[in-house]
């Protein structure tokens, strides 16, 4: 690797992070993360030790079928891509560009797209990342090359705001960078609040007395039991997989279970009355950055009850609590442009230089086609 930039990264937040790591490490022993969702079969291990230890995902290209986007590269630039063109540009667009997408899909099918390794990877849409560190680094991609020849490496979820060391280092590496999605920050939730008035009045709908006028009551993290943790399987399930794309994990009962006894989600919830799971919201919460991996809510339920408003400001009140800046993901660009979020092109970053040269050329390839065509889109659109 050629020379990464000089850094000097808080011992306590890599700590921290390689703690996290082997939390998650720990509720799979055997390394299979079908525990967690039926379309994450990959094999869990980690490369590194003692503050630099990073979850690790292994997969073989023949293994690569009906796989969640967050762990294979086909999934996420051909099945979720037409599935994209198809809700965003419907009618003749997506019927034009169908044939288009199925021929990149065969091309990177035979270009093994999917034997890949990915480092920093936590099975969610947003891979948080720990201080950067290039001796860390350095390390850990030799490691993953030494034990995985024939396999890419993969860095998903990294942004120009929030690391710009890693992408520097990694393009110095020889690391191709493929734009992935469009994101939106948010670095001063407090600011926001105060800027932007439909986060203000977002926030306005947690007070009690708006709750009791909705008839909802929130369920704090400490009081989750196993009625909250079927429920939050099962409303994210009907956001996420029914109304969404069942590209996305179809996280199981066991994932929120483990992921919140570990301490690794945070977890908020509404419920009616009578008692009735109406909505649940979940954080993950990383090297001073909150995401939130999990959102469901009961899409039968008017709009006036505010689900959506109700989740993300409870999730966005967790994080201000903690001081952290938000990564709200992609997806419901105006919602999260109302309140005080700003747009960043999403990048994964790959390895191929060790690879036969048809194998590079593939991924080299996808990306002058993502900067080309996808950027545009995403930014002409607010994608």
């Amino acid at each position: 690797m050629g020379r990464a930039a000089v850094n000097t990264p808080s011992t306590a937040a890599l700590e921290e992070y390689a703690d996290k790591a082997s939390t998650l490490l720990r509720q799979l022993p055997d390394g299979d993360a079908t525990v967690f969702a039926d379309n994450l079969a990959v094999a869990m291990t980690s490369v590194g030790e003692d503050i630099g230890r990073w979850p690790v995902s292994v997969v073989d290209d023949e293994d690569a079928r009906d796989l969640a986007w967050v762990v294979s590269a086909h999934t996420a630039y051909c099945r979720y891509a037409s599935e994209e063109m198809r809700r965003h540009f419907p009618g003749l667009p997506a019927l034009a560009a169908e044939p288009a997408i199925r021929a990149v899909g065969a091309w990177l099918r035979h270009a093994r797209i999917d034997r890949a390794v990915t480092l920093n990877q936590w099975l969610l849409s947003t891979n948080l990342y720990p201080p950067f560190d290039g001796a860390i680094l350095r390390r850990n991609i030799d490691e993953a090359l030494q034990r995985w020849p024939d396999h890419a490496l993969w860095l998903r979820s990294l942004n120009p705001s929030h690391h710009a060391s890693w992408l520097r280092a990694l393009q110095e590496a020889g690391f191709v960078l493929l734009p992935s999605r469009q994101v939106y920050l948010l670095d001063d939730p407090d600011a926001a609040a105060r800027r932007h008035r439909d986060l203000h009045n977002d926030l306005r709908l947690l007070r009690p007395e708006r709750m009791r006028q909705a008839e909802l009551e929130m369920v704090g993290d400490d009081a989750f039991d196993e009625a909250g943790y079927e429920a939050a399987a099962e409303l994210y399930s009907c956001l996420y997989i029914s109304k969404y794309s069942a590209c996305n994990p179809r996280y199981s009962v066991a994932f929120m279970r483990a992921w919140h006894r570990a301490g690794l989600l945070v977890l908020r919830g509404f419920r009616d009355m009578d008692g009735q799971w109406l909505g649940v919201g979940g954080a993950f919460n990383l090297g001073g950055v909150s995401s939130s991996p999990v959102v469901g809510y009961d899409t039968s339920q008017p709009l006036k009850r505010g689900l959506y408003r109700r989740i993300t400001a409870a999730l966005l009140s967790q994080a201000r609590e903690r001081g952290l800046r938000i990564n709200f993901s992609g997806g419901s660009a105006y919602f999260k442009r109302q309140r005080g979020s700003r747009a960043e092109i999403e990048y994964s970053a790959v390895h191929v230089r060790h690879l036969p040269a048809f194998r590079q050329r593939g991924v080299s390839w996808l990306a002058g086609l993502c900067q080309r065509l996808a950027v545009p889109l995403m930014r002409r659109w607010e994608l």
